[in-house]
């Protein structure tokens, strides 16, 4: 009789298929991958990978919760490196034309042009995901839905301390330079959706 898992193997094989379903579902979308293309992936055996995910929109749902908290992480990392450097210019400079808040909005739009520019770039993860499931799976919907108001408080937050206190013309124009980006295998609308931005930004003060 094999002995029982420890909680790290459990918590290692987790990572292991969640890191092989999400390469597999960002690639080559979700219902062109089968568990057995997963299994192979992962390492795992699929009795295994039910016992982690007990149907495949878990796994879906497991794959999207987990990506979101790293790439909202990511950007506001790279938000937050962008307006701590304008602060520090300002407080060295403050005659000088230096805005922290606008700064950190406008990083916004320049860390998503190097998301679109990264090789295998297929566009927004959960967009796709509703695209395939969301109108069949309620729990995937959930999980997009949940995605979208974290991002969009996060650019409604930058875009408030920026001096604009409606922040629905900035989330549409990022999620519009994310699905244009991915049709036309091109980053240049992330450069057009700041351009736009700023122009609000000018425009408010």
């Amino acid at each position: 009789m094999p002995a029982p898992l420890t909680e790290q193997q459990t918590r290692q094989d987790g990572e292991a298929l969640l890191d092989a379903a999400e390469a597999l579902f960002y690639e080559k979308g979700i219902r062109a991958v089968g568990m057995d293309e997963v299994r192979a992936a992962s390492g795992l055996p699929l009795k295994r990978i039910y016992r982690l995910h007990p149907a495949k929109d878990d796994l879906v749902v497991a794959v999207l919760r987990r990506r979101d908290l790293r790439w909202r992480a990511d950007l506001a990392a790279a938000v937050e490196a962008a307006g701590a450097g304008a602060d520090a210019d300002a407080e060295a400079d403050p005659d000088g034309d230096v805005d922290g808040p606008r700064a950190r909005l406008l990083a916004a739009f320049d860390w998503l042009g190097r998301w679109f520019a990264e090789p295998g770039y297929r566009g927004c993860a959960w967009i796709n995901a509703f695209g395939e499931l969301g109108p069949a799976s309620p729990a995937v919907l959930a999980e997009v839905r949940a995605h979208k108001e974290a991002f969009h408080a996060q650019l409604a937050d930058w875009s408030r301390a920026a001096g604009l206190p409606d922040p629905s013309a900035v989330q549409l124009l990022a999620e519009g330079a994310i699905v244009t980006a991915a049709i036309t295998a091109d980053p240049t609308p992330a450069r057009h959706a700041r351009a736009a931005v700023e122009a609000l930004l000018d425009a408010a003060r």
